[in-house]
């Protein structure tokens, strides 16, 4: 009966749980040392693969070109319509490389600086590293740059047709393999990847044909 009570007066001493949520795993301390409470379930990052790894790593590298394209449109180009499609791809491969940087670290994995492929891009050896499918060379990327009006919007929509096509390559190489993509998160992004991505390349592919005529 004391054994009862002394249980019950515990309970009603320690921090409220929400129903329905698991019991804390308690380890016990070392002599003289108290007792730890185990994370729950939820706050441990699953597990990933290499090909996990690799893709949200080269996808930052990806991102981080897009960015540099989405940079030179307020300066070269007076068609909203083409501002309002940088605006968006800008705002939204922003997001996403603050979150694969999230999801490397929270596994222990190096997560990219997004500028660092300017650098690295010019040096001997490492093309194979950082120029990801549908990536511009440098070459094109000046080319890019130096153009303005509708030359600089024909050039924009075809290199960012390209890029968005070798995003679509990744996800593609990423679920082509054996046991990466399984995560419920890590599938979802990319899912996602692949489904915007090819609704951009859609509204592109209209707005480069308008120009063309």
């Amino acid at each position: 009966m004391v054994a009862v009570f002394a249980a019950a007066g515990a309970a009603a001493c320690g921090p409220a749980r929400p129903a329905g949520s698991p019991a804390p795993v308690i380890h016990p301390g070392a002599p003289g040392q108290a007792s730890a409470v185990a994370p729950s379930a939820g706050e441990i990052p699953m597990p990933a693969t290499e090909a996990d790894i690799t893709f949200m790593q080269g996808m930052i590298h990806h991102h981080a070109q897009a960015l540099d394209m989405t940079d030179l449109i307020d300066a070269r180009s007076s068609d909203p319509d083409m501002k309002k499609l940088g605006l968006k791809i800008h705002v939204s491969q922003t997001d996403e490389i603050k979150m694969m940087q999230h999801w490397l670290q929270a596994r222990g994995q190096e997560a990219p600086d997004p500028r660092a492929h300017r650098d690295m891009a010019g040096m001997a050896g490492m093309d194979h590293t950082v120029m990801m499918p549908g990536m511009l060379t440098a070459e094109e990327m000046a080319r890019l740059a130096a153009a303005k009006g509708v030359e600089f919007d024909r050039l924009f929509l075809e290199g960012m047709i390209k890029h968005h096509g070798g995003a679509l390559i990744m996800v593609h190489d990423l679920f082509a393999t054996p046991g990466a993509g399984q995560q419920s998160d890590i599938f979802a992004f990319a899912s996602d990847v692949q489904a915007d991505q090819q609704m951009e390349i859609d509204r592109m592919t209209a707005m480069l044909k308008e120009r063309m005529k």
